[in-house]
């Protein structure tokens, strides 16, 4: 392995005091210590850490007695915000396993990409995505697949109710046959109450092997040890942690588990005791306001796009936030509007956080007590950030520049892939980020815009990010997203789409809006209404999908 993949080895030792050498090591912790209390709540459904400790030793116990599956061997999880999905990550990684996590909205294509990729030997999956896996699933090398319905952790009646509803109300569980598959709730009562046989685990092994958006090609798997995972939960805990001893007590956590950000920020609750309420579905907003009005949140983990679709929603705005003392943005850029909107509506600051799937994510979050809205914040503890020039030189403050990291959190490298591992580290072990920044005199990051986004319109630089904040600033915007288009005369222009709260609106009136606040070059020469803006499952805005549409219609 090269010398710069050394950072899946390190915890620095004043980060964990208790000397985890893995994450079952902290789960065994956390479990001890809070074993009456909430762990995970979905469905109405409330797991105690005592009963997640007891469930996930019962799937390790069949993991190790009913497959061939050896310690190192990949297992994928394709669960959307289910209790299952971690009474199954922390079964398996207790059997010594490494977790992939794997979009519940994949195509048949684009698992087998995955699966074939990794070396899966497993596969956890819901019924209703089962249709899929039955295509591909000889194509790869997946002999264990365990099946699992909305309510298998329910008792009898709500069970047989929501698992019925599932597939006869809503039809969302096509017919498949995979031959040989287990039902993961027969698996789990098979062995419930005993204990799994202890798996050697280092920190240097690796944990989870997390697969990029593909936004640049192919997806990649990045690979994160325990060490990395560690390092982060324990930053991110030293981080959000100056909100308060009880900041952790109610989480609302509407994100897919299986993207890295809420992931980690799962661990982060877990690692302070904490109570982790999934959202299945946070799509449907008044399915999930309705589920709010059953809690009083201590936390909330959203980005961008949520906090504007709730906030616009009157029975959202009428719940009781007095408990709220945490929120945490990450996954895309934080527009000031939707920043002062949700501190309006909820009298709650959002810590606004940065990071990528290759640090696990978290590079930086704003600290409690201290947030600047626009800025990422200060980089977490034991994370170096650099901001270099052309030349790879440091950038003075207050100048863009490339943004580097170097941390326990970054990735050990790409799985089978040494040449685009080398390709995203500098020679002393930096990891190159693709993000363009500027280090303010305080200290604090902002992140100007991702470099390949970048438009540039006669020579000089435009940052979408700027023209976004700008334009979402109106008052009848309620999102918008602005792209690069090629022009004769300047090079690049700036095309701007909007999806408006107010039908009359013209492009006019956006473009007058803009003349007041930017610089000449960078007002929209195009803008465009929709209806809406396509987004990703975590709800993140797709420019590249502005762009190639773009480019078929220009064709």
């Amino acid at each position: 392995m090269d010398s710069f993949q050394h950072n899946g080895q390190e915890i620095p030792a004043d980060l964990n005091p208790q000397g985890f050498e893995t994450i079952p090591d902290l789960l065994a912790h956390a479990c001890r210590t809070h074993a009456q209390k909430p762990a995970f709540t979905s469905f109405g459904r409330t797991l105690s850490y005592a009963e997640l400790d007891r469930l996930s030793a019962a799937f390790a116990v069949y993991l190790q007695r009913h497959t061939d599956l050896q310690p190192g061997d990949r297992i994928a999880i394709q669960l959307p915000n289910l209790i299952q999905y971690p009474v199954v990550l922390y079964g398996a990684l207790r059997a010594g396993l490494v977790v992939v996590n794997t979009n519940p909205l994949y195509t048949a294509a684009e698992m087998e990409h995955q699966f074939r990729d990794s070396g899966a030997k497993a596969l956890v999956i819901h019924k209703s995505m089962a249709h899929n896996a039955d295509k591909i699933i000889g194509n790869t090398g997946v002999k264990h697949v365990f099946v699992t319905q909305v309510g298998d952790l329910h008792g009898f009646v709500k069970r047989t109710l929501l698992n019925a509803a599932v597939k006869y109300v809503k039809k969302m569980e096509p017919k498949f046959h995979l031959p040989g598959a287990i039902p993961l709730r027969k698996a789990l009562l098979q062995h419930l109450g005993e204990t799994p046989t202890h798996v050697v685990r280092k920190r240097g092994d690796m944990a989870v092997l997390q697969y990029t958006g593909g936004t640049t090609g192919v997806s990649k798997g990045a690979m994160l040890s325990h060490a990395n995972l560690l390092s982060n939960m324990l930053q991110g805990c030293e981080r959000i942690g100056g909100a308060g001893p009880d900041w952790a007590q109610t989480v609302i956590s509407p994100l897919p588990l299986y993207h890295i950000y809420a992931f980690t920020i799962a661990q982060i609750v877990l690692a302070c005791g904490g109570h982790s309420v999934l959202i299945p579905n946070p799509r449907d907003i008044p399915g999930f306001v309705k589920e709010l009005r059953n809690w009083r949140p201590s936390a909330f983990l959203g980005l961008n796009t949520l906090f504007v679709a709730l906030c616009n929603q009157a029975s959202f705005r009428a719940l009781d936030f007095s408990s709220l003392k945490v929120t945490v943005s990450g996954g895309m850029a934080l527009t000031k509007a939707a920043a002062e909107q949700w501190q309006q509506v909820t009298g709650c600051d959002v810590m606004e956080g940065y990071g990528l799937t290759e640090t696990s994510p978290a590079v930086s979050i704003n600290p409690a007590g201290g947030v600047q809205v626009g800025s990422i914040g200060l980089p977490l503890v034991h994370t170096d950030v650099r901001i270099t020039g052309p030349d790879g030189s440091e950038q003075p403050p207050e100048t863009p520049g490339d943004l580097c990291v170097k941390g326990p959190q970054v990735m050990m490298g790409y799985w089978q892939r040494q040449r685009e591992t080398r390709a995203c580290f500098t020679d002393d072990g930096y990891l190159i980020t693709g993000d363009i920044a500027v280090r303010q005199l305080d200290g604090y990051l902002r992140i100007v815009d991702r470099a390949k986004d970048l438009i540039i319109v006669s020579g000089f630089n435009v940052y979408p990010n700027e023209v976004e904040d700008a334009v979402t600033s109106h008052p009848d915007v309620l999102e918008c997203a602005a792209i690069g288009v090629p022009d004769e005369v300047a090079g690049e222009a700036v095309k701007l789409v909007v999806v408006a709260n107010r039908k009359d609106l013209t492009r006019e009136e956006i473009r007058d809006w803009c003349r007041e606040r930017l610089t000449r070059y960078k007002v929209p020469k195009i803008v465009e209404f929709v209806d809406e803006l396509p987004k990703s499952n975590v709800g993140k805005v797709l420019r590249r999908m502005l762009k190639d549409d773009n480019n078929a219609s220009a064709a």
